[in-house]
């Protein structure tokens, strides 16, 4: 972990994972790290996906882990590319590890029993989202979920997962609002094209509807358009300038 601060560094314990590489170059001979992606680990224990996040045979990685008790491991160093997004694309970017950070906080998901996440394990992410803030610039609109990014094959860290509490804290975007006529009149392809704006990429209807509602209204996540969903979704473009 480069600079950033040291109170959260001293807390962070290195766990290398041999499943990274070189981020590719663009035209300057660099790669900007400029999307932040969230996940659950899905599996029955935090040891038992530490151990897979570090298996070379297992062939996946992600740069933090965040268990339950609010113990922060660095798996992959940040100038590097790990490999957690996987097939997807979000805005213009269809090769994701190469310009993201993975975070990969510690629930069983829905296969083994989806709960909620600990306080004390969201107040870990929130301090080292803000920490990688601090060295990189990624936009609010680029703090996403692997859900979004890939709504046709995951669904974390999902609805139970605290959007709210971060983007108090300056991390990611979030929105509420009433919806007007406008909202309540709202097509389907009205909305799938302000889905398209905000950056999700051409994937399957229904799950990129269910994936916005995960995120963004995880009160009903049915994949059914309303007028509510619409508000939020138009005061999401708002603050994103898009």
């Amino acid at each position: 972990m480069s600079a950033g601060n040291d109170n959260l560094k001293n807390r962070i314990i290195a766990r290398p994972s041999p499943n990274c590489g070189d981020r590719p170059g663009d035209a300057r001979g660099d790669r900007k790290v400029d999307i932040l992606v969230l996940h659950y680990t899905g599996m029955q224990s935090g040891k038992a996906a530490l151990d897979r996040l570090c298996d070379p045979a297992a062939s996946v990685s992600s740069h933090y882990l965040v268990e339950e008790d609010g113990t922060i491991f660095q798996l992959v160093d940040e100038d590097k590319r790990a490999w957690h997004a996987g097939r997807g694309q979000w805005q213009e970017c269809e090769d994701v590890n190469s310009s993201s950070i993975g975070i990969e906080i510690v629930n069983p998901g829905h296969e083994f029993g989806y709960r909620a996440f600990p306080d004390i394990q969201i107040d870990a992410v929130i301090a080292l989202c803000r920490d990688i803030l601090t060295r990189h610039d990624i936009r609010p609109d680029r703090i996403i979920a692997h859900s979004d990014m890939a709504p046709d094959r995951k669904e974390d860290p999902g609805e139970l997962f605290p959007w709210d509490r971060l983007a108090a804290n300056d991390i990611g975007l979030w929105a509420s609002a009433e919806p007007t006529k406008d909202d309540d009149a709202c097509t389907e392809t009205e909305f799938d094209a302000m889905l398209d704006r905000l950056g999700y990429g051409p994937n399957d209807t229904p799950k990129r509807r269910i994936a916005f509602q995960r995120h963004w209204r995880p009160s009903d996540i049915s994949g059914k358009l309303d007028g509510e969903c619409a508000a939020i979704l138009r005061a999401l473009l708002a603050k994103a300038g898009r």
